[in-house]
């Protein structure tokens, strides 16, 4: 299982624990598609787009400030032992994402084309790192 799914089955059977009326909102009327807090109302009590809330449950923003971190884990009640379990997997899914570029290599036909070149050429990796 990959971190990013790591982090959002957490998140999301966390929400699922909260009720509205725990988190301090009102209670709507009719039935809830989901068991406790959607998305929005978690990103509405953090203070953040509805957008940013996805991508950080998706694993995908890297550099999640503590304060988001903090705000989340007060928001979904988590314990202290909870608490740690999101620090480590939120901070590590972003950066588990693309392999860096020493896993990247060039093959010999390429290296071959640029040593005989007669101008000034450069290759890109993956993650746009100066391969050659």
């Amino acid at each position: 299982m990959s971190r990013n799914t790591m982090l959002r089955d957490f998140l999301r059977s966390r929400r699922a624990r909260v009720t509205p009326e725990e988190a301090g909102l009102p209670l709507g009327p009719g039935a809830r598609r989901v068991p406790g807090l959607r998305r929005e109302e978690v990103a509405d009590l953090a203070g953040i787009s509805m957008d940013y809330y996805v991508r950080f449950e998706q694993g995908r923003c890297p550099n999640v400030s503590d304060a988001l971190l903090d705000s989340v884990a007060r928001i979904l009640r988590l314990t202290p032992v909870e608490r740690i379990y999101l620090y480590e997997i939120a901070r590590t899914s972003a950066t588990h994402a693309p392999r860096c570029a020493d896993d990247q290599q060039i093959s010999a036909g390429l290296r071959l084309l640029l040593e005989n070149l007669s101008t000034p050429a450069f290759v890109l990796g993956r993650l746009l790192d100066l391969l050659v």
